[in-house]
């Protein structure tokens, strides 16, 4: 058993002790020394150890105490190599010097317990496995005090209690012999019970408590809290006003006796070695108790709640593809997060689909509350109504199509919220093919702020890369969503860069267009309001479209263990993984896919069960999964009619068996429905959805957004106008190639050095559109990023004339 154990130990847990003995070893051996193992080791395909990688080691000698050696052991930990692997290299290499130097001692402490931090409730697992010549005994100690009846390889207490934090450690005997661990910290968090189902350990950094804005006196103590969970624990760092406060590393914060000097935002970074995020940003109001008049602060906002739905489209079915949403809402997700909105991000919705995810959005609409509704991909404007495009939207068009923006105006209107924001990243042209005249009568309210990508009547550019990008109007976006600020200035300061921008300038600018009297700003802190529990349940319904299922381990008949994970890229998007977590010691070949999933995911078996996250379609989360599992992408979860039930295949082969065929063990898995399926948004559109708005005739003189005085102004910013031989009106988009140069493990773009108008038809004729089934009969809107064009781009630009 031991000496299993030994072989599948990863070398990154190696001691320091072993490590530092066996590189002095090869770094001084000519003919069978570090050199000569890496050419052993890029033999072996799993490990892919490349030239480079061993030029890079080479690189390490020039360095004073450089170790050529560790280098390459580390990369060698990186990718997965065990001590069963080393060993096997070592005897290939015929070095019996640095073989020695594995053979394990006495008593070898082969994995270490791990610091961690977890909710009060949950399990705590801490884990010490040590090999010996003789029988192994184990006692643990919380600080200096044995814990009672802890005499195994782990430690476990269930459920753990705010009492169990603190620091633990595991002594190891065997026989004469006597090792102690290294030391594990357990922080416990004391979370609702609300957030339990959302925050498992899986290893991942999850947010559990954001801190709270404060109000106090000069001379009292300021306490923030907030906490994550994560193994191993996470590390935090307070700011305040963008800015580090010295020493302050520890999840809670203290100020004593505060002055004016500590007013401000403060949030806190919290991180691990792979991950880093944010907590909210709150304010710190500190009152001078001994002034008297003189003026005040200026008055806090609240909202009484925050809610966001973006929907990108990009896989039309009856019109250009595009790439750029994809990004774009993720962004803006995770952004958005970051600002305490709950948020649902959406791709690829059909009319209905649309229709109902537009109405679970208004449900949680109420007195106070901060709405934003973003949308990317195709679109029109006709009268002053905007109109998003689904993705099975016929070819032509109309409105009855479409969702119309104004007519979910008027609805959010009605439940008095605190701030309705719009951003549309959508084409502006009209469509002729639409003569309905939607009759929208809007109140004048001062709480609307639209975003417009473009211009009225204006159409917009795709730029189209190889990679996946932000569009023009999220790139700059982006940088600029988490200041302080009023909604308005934010997204004055964006056109300000967009206008800068010489690859779109005088082309496309952004719109803003805006009723807003007072200071709101997407940064204002939620003070919840006295409001019935019907408000909560629907709140408690939204944050079940991004509730991921548990991950679950799977014990086979054969004696293998199956870690299946699950991470969401949207919330209508869910990746699955497959890991081995143990195998029987006579199986040489052992794998776990997924397969039967439902029809109404329509998943495609060549992109399941791929090696890497990238050759299944998961391009923005790849960087956060697991290594050395299998990945299968189920999009599209909105079409989800029962609950998900799929099968987990075992694939294995023995090395005693002759004939060497895989032998299958399968498991079925029932996850309920993940994420927004819970919502059933395809589900027939109610009666009373906002379709009963989108198509009332009225006339086209009536105005659909109005500016009541000069503090409610019409914002327009325009970039400079160049004729560049005037694009087609129409239809028109930037081409991009890019090349990619460079050496292997690096990567550079050559200027854009290609550029073609697409080869599309005349799309008007004298009397209107052609009527030709194979023509194009919207504009393509801008929604990629390029990257920052260069100025020699630019320059040569050329443009076929209309």
């Amino acid at each position: 058993m031991s000496d299993s154990l030994e072989r599948s130990t990863k070398i990154n847990l190696l001691k320091e002790s072993i490590v530092k003995k066996l590189c002095e070893v090869l770094d001084k051996s000519n003919s069978k020394g570090w050199r000569k193992l890496g050419e052993i080791v890029s033999s072996d395909r799993r490990f892919k150890v490349s030239s480079d990688d061993m030029e890079m080691c080479s690189l390490r000698v020039l360095e004073v105490e450089g170790s050529p050696s560790l280098m390459l052991l580390r990369l060698m930990g990186e990718r997965g190599c065990t001590m069963g692997h080393l060993t096997d290299y070592l005897q290939t290499l015929g070095n019996s010097d640095a073989l020695q130097c594995l053979k394990p001692p006495a008593l070898q402490i082969l994995i270490q317990p791990q610091s961690v931090a977890l909710i009060c409730g949950h399990n705590l697992r801490l884990s010490c496995h040590a090999v010996g010549k003789s029988p192994v005994q184990y006692q643990w100690f919380k600080s200096r005090e044995e814990v009672p009846n802890s005499f195994s390889p782990e430690l476990l207490i269930s459920p753990v209690q705010l009492k169990d934090a603190g620091f633990y450690i595991c002594r190891v005997n065997c026989g004469d012999a006597c090792e102690f661990s290294q030391w594990a910290q357990v922080d416990v968090l004391n979370v609702t019970m609300s957030y339990e189902k959302l925050l498992s350990i899986d290893g991942r950094l999850k947010l559990a408590i954001h801190p709270q804005s404060q109000r106090l006196h000069v001379g009292e103590t300021l306490q923030l809290e907030c906490g994550a969970v994560g193994r191993p624990i996470p590390r935090y760092q307070w700011h305040r006003n963008g800015v580090p406060i010295p020493n302050a590393t520890k999840r809670k914060l203290m100020i004593p006796q505060v002055m004016q000097d500590h007013h401000g935002r403060y949030r806190c970074e919290i991180s691990s070695s792979t991950e880093r995020m944010w907590t909210n940003e709150v304010d710190v109001v500190i009152d001078d108790i001994y002034a008297i008049g003189g003026d005040s602060l200026p008055e806090q906002l609240y909202a009484t709640d925050k809610v966001a739905l973006l929907i990108g489209n990009l896989s039309y079915q009856n019109h250009p593809q595009l790439k750029a949403p994809m990004v774009d809402v993720y962004d803006l997700t995770n952004l958005l997060r970051q600002l305490n909105f709950k948020v649902v991000s959406l791709l690829d919705l059909t009319e209905s689909e649309m229709r109902n995810a537009v109405d679970e959005f208004l449900l949680l609409l109420h007195k106070g509350v901060y709405g934003l509704l973003y949308y990317a991909g195709h679109g029109y404007e006709n009268y002053g109504n905007s109109f998003m495009v689904p993705v099975d939207a016929p070819n032509p068009y109309h409105s009855a199509n479409c969702l119309c923006v104004q007519s979910i105006l008027k609805l959010m209107q009605e439940k008095e919220t605190g701030l309705n924001v719009f951003l549309l990243d959508m084409c502006r042209k009209r469509n002729i093919h639409d003569e309905s005249t939607p009759n929208i009568v809007l109140r004048v309210t001062a709480n609307i702020v639209f975003g417009y990508a473009t211009c009225q009547d204006a159409e917009a550019f795709e730029l189209s890369s190889t990679g996946f990008t932000n569009g023009v109007f999220v790139k700059f976006l982006k940088k600029r969503l988490l200041d302080d600020e009023k909604i308005t200035v934010v997204l004055d300061r964006v056109a300000e860069d967009m206008g800068q921008f010489d690859a779109t300038k005088g082309k496309q600018a952004l719109e803003i267009r805006s009723s807003l009297s007072e200071r709101r700003a997407l940064t204002d802190p939620i003070l919840p309001s006295d409001s019935a529990d019907l408000v909560h349940a629907h709140s408690r319904q939204w944050a079940k479209a991004h509730e991921l299922p548990e991950s679950m381990s799977l014990n086979f008949d054969c004696g293998a263990q199956i870690k299946l994970g699950f991470a969401a890229e949207f919330s209508n998007v869910l990746v699955i993984y497959t890991h081995i977590v143990k195998k029987p010691e006579d199986m040489s070949f052992c794998q776990a896919h997924v397969t039967d999933f439902s029809l109404d995911l329509d998943v495609d078996p060549k992109e399941m069960n791929r090696e890497t996250p990238e050759e299944t379609g998961i391009y923005l989360l790849s960087s956060s999964l697991p290594q050395h599992c299998l990945y299968t992408r189920l999009s599209s979860l909105q079409k989800l009619r029962e609950e998900l039930v799929f099968t987990v295949c075992l694939q294995g082969t023995f090395a005693a068996m002759d004939d060497d065929h895989p032998i299958f063990w399968t498991k079925s898995v029932n996850i309920g429905k993940p994420l927004i399926a819970r919502l059933d948004l395809h589900r027939a559109v109610r009666r009373n959805s906002c379709l009963q708005t989108c198509m009332m005739p009225h006339s086209p003189s009536q105005s659909p957004c109005h500016s009541p005085g000069p503090e409610h102004q019409h914002h327009l910013h325009h970039g400079s106008h160049q004729d560049y031989n005037r694009l087609s009106p129409q239809h028109g988009y930037l081409h991009i190639s890019e090349h990619a140069q460079g050496a292997a493990g690096g990567c550079s773009f050559s200027c854009y050095d290609q550029l073609s108008q697409c080869d599309f038809d005349r799309a008007y004729e004298s009397d209107g559109l052609l009527s030709s089934p194979g023509k194009l009969s919207i504009p393509i809107e801008a929604t990629e990023d390029i990257n920052e064009l260069q100025a020699v781009f630019i320059s040569s630009l050329h443009l076929q004339p209309q």
